[in-house]
């Protein structure tokens, strides 16, 4: 049996990776699915714009484009302004009529949750995920849908559009130009109401920006605005997922009138001091339960003195698969897991549940776990336009930027981690691990927002490549969303397919450790035995016309690379390979120190290598250099914990889709490429 009982106790109880965690959310999320809108702040996010009108740069463009500028003419409403919202919302996608998490419809995330209810199984998820457990579809009993009096205004502003324009509700869903009319007649309405001018100036409409979030308090309505201007002075330029190329001027001058937010009324609640995040966020306190139940055993997680008892040297990135109110009452259970914060789809709002100096049980391995933060985001990696939203983006990166300041942490994937990177801990547990945030996860886009975009940092003699496909054009099949073996709807990824040739029909890699028998990976939307996503670094091990191979899971694997539309830039950087004369290297889960460390009363961790090798001849990107180190920590009183440190050095490297580690005496380091 690898490891020991002490340490799978840690892996298994502590922090569990199999079905139990993911099946309790699905089974509380259907007996709340009915109310799933209703506790919701707000409407999706907020965006971009630029200081011009209808008649400024801008104007031009394409059909969605000059729809804007003519909703903007219309109403009297600022392009930048319009466009802002609107990105902010949606970054100016359709989502092909597929409504939000919150009954939001088109570019302007117009909502109306009652139809949304009734017609659209947007979080319905896949029939089967990696770990096993089923996952049926979450579809509302048609009685149980409130009627639209019933629900908030900010849950049905797509019928007050409806109002102001004469359009009608099918119109104001399904067509883009006419939702777009929509949100303009909402924002100047807004403006009318509160009293203040039909202004050219897009610094003159903070308030009504702020309004149209829906948020009711008043820290979450300054973010949207303040996430709206601070699109309308950055600008923006993107292609949406219907191929419209839609832009937003750069306007940094613009300066709007934050004193206006006091027109709205909102309440303003105080923060509550054991909060720990940027105060430009929304961001309350909801503390996981530290409880003892006798026996030894206690919940749901380990009080610990981290940075000075550990550092923290990871960020990991989750989804719920389950809404926010069982998200919520998930983690104040004081025997199921934990996690330092849950994120809000529909407005950004985090809930802080752990202090960072103690150890949160959410990562499926107890060396990650004593180690890192966890992140939890609303939503099911199966139905990313409903639930990733621009302000959940947006948030969570202003966020993982305070952390890693905070903490020394490098923005990077080596450091900031999905939990479909995260490592199992021995051969048993791989097929256990987690798979969110999943392929739809917007990599690229989210390390923008952090300020560390993945660049090209080398030639093409540079040895490395770093993933980075186009993510809107990048539309890889995906399979089990909704049904077992049935596509999943067309959708950009952000991760590429890795073959055993350099061929579209050749097989996919193997992933002996989720496949001991040897069968093919698969095109599920959870399998990640075949994948590389943005960021990832690997180092280059061919190169044939359009294709480009990779040393992945001690095999050659190769991923479609056109020069004319590249999934990848060159990078340069430290790779380890096996020492001179070693055949293979075997390589761990996690970084534990050597048996000689363990002092008397703590029982000694097995170092237990995975079912891979790095072999002769292959090259994996050095991420970290850390000693090996574990935590015991088995007892309710702190006073009780170890942490035992060795003199064994380990390397953590990229070695398939999830990380790994390697004992530095079994390898070399060198810089990669020629």
């Amino acid at each position: 049996m690898p490891g020991s009982a002490q340490d799978s106790a840690h892996d298994a109880n502590r922090a569990p990776s199999g079905p139990t965690r993911r099946t309790t959310l699905r089974t509380a999320g259907a007996a709340a699915s009915a109310a799933l809108l209703l506790p919701l702040v707000s409407a999706t996010p907020a965006a971009h714009a630029d200081q011009r009108r209808a008649d400024g740069p801008g104007a031009d463009g394409g059909a969605l484009q000059r729809a804007f500028a003519a909703a903007a003419a219309e109403y009297g409403v600022p392009l930048s302004v319009l466009l802002g919202v609107s990105y902010l919302q949606s970054r100016w996608d359709g989502h092909g009529g597929a409504p939000s998490v919150t009954g939001g419809y088109g570019p302007m995330h117009l909502t109306d949750a009652h139809t949304a209810l009734l017609t659209a199984p947007h979080h319905s998820r896949g029939t089967e995920d990696a770990r096993g457990d089923l996952a049926r579809p979450l579809r509302v009993p048609k009685a149980t849908v409130p009627q639209p009096r019933q629900l908030p205004a900010r849950l049905r502003t797509l019928s007050r559009a409806a109002d102001l324009t004469g359009l009608s509700a099918e119109a104001l869903r399904g067509d883009e130009s006419a939702n777009v009319r929509g949100g303009a007649a909402l924002l100047a309405a807004t403006q009318k109401r509160l009293g203040l001018p039909s202004s050219e100036d897009p610094a003159d409409w903070y308030a009504a920006v702020a309004a149209y979030s829906g948020a009711d308090d008043a820290a979450a309505a300054a973010f949207f605005a303040d996430e709206v201007y601070g699109v309308i002075r950055g600008g923006a330029a993107r292609t949406t997922a219907d191929g419209e190329r839609v832009s937003l001027d750069a306007a940094p001058d613009v300066a709007p009138d934050t004193r206006q937010l006091r027109t709205l009324g909102l309440p303003s609640r105080a923060r509550d001091p054991r909060v720990e995040a940027p105060e430009d966020v929304s961001c309350e306190w909801i503390p996981a339960p530290y409880e003892e139940f006798g026996e030894g055993d206690y919940g749901n997680h380990d009080l610990g003195d981290r940075p000075s008892s550990q550092s923290i040297d990871y960020i990991v990135i989750h989804d719920t698969e389950g809404s926010w109110d069982t998200t919520i009452k998930l983690v104040q259970d004081p025997t199921y897991v934990s996690w330092q914060y849950t994120l809000r789809s529909s407005d950004g709002h985090i809930a802080q549940h752990v202090p960072l100096k103690d150890v949160a049980w959410h990562a499926g391995n107890w060396y990650v776990n004593a180690k890192s933060i966890g992140l939890e985001h609303e939503g099911f990696l199966t139905a990313p336009d409903a639930w990733y939203t621009e302000a959940m983006y947006r948030s969570s990166a202003r966020l993982v930027r305070y952390l890693a300041e905070r903490f020394d942490i490098p923005l990077d994937r080596q450091h900031i981690l999905g939990h479909d990177n995260v490592p199992g801990t021995t051969a048993s547990t791989i097929k256990g691990m987690h798979t969110d945030p999943g392929p739809y996860w917007d990599w690229a886009h989210y390390f923008t927002l952090l300020g560390a975009p993945f660049r090209r940092t080398a030639g093409s003699s540079g040895g490395l490549v770093t993933i980075r496909p186009d993510y809107d054009a990048n539309r890889p099949v995906y399979t089990d969303c909704e049904t077992a073996g049935q596509a999943c709807a067309p959708h950009g990824s952000a991760a590429v397919r890795l073959h055993t040739a350099p061929s579209a029909d050749s097989p996919l890699v193997k992933d002996i450790g989720l496949r001991p028998d040897g069968s093919d990976s698969t095109t599920g939307v959870n399998d990640t035995g075949a994948r590389a996503t943005t960021g990832q670094q690997f180092a280059v091990a061919g190169l044939e016309g359009d294709w480009t191979a990779i040393w992945y899971l001690g095999q050659r694997a190769w991923f479609q690379n056109p020069k004319r539309r590249p999934t990848a830039v060159s990078a340069k950087g430290l790779v380890v390979t096996p020492k001179a004369g070693a055949a293979e290297v075997p390589v761990y889960g996690r970084a534990y120190p050597e048996k000689e460390a363990y002092p008397e009363g703590v029982p000694v961790q097995a170092v237990s290598p995975l079912p891979y090798k790095l072999l002769a001849g292959q090259s994996y990107p050095l991420g970290l250099r850390t000693r090996g180190e574990y935590l015991w920590a088995t007892t309710f009183d702190p006073a009780g914990h170890k942490v035992v440190r060795g003199q064994d050095v380990y390397y953590q490297i990229q070695f398939g889709h999830r990380v790994a580690f390697v004992r530095a005496a079994d390898v070399t380091v060198r810089r990669s490429g020629k």
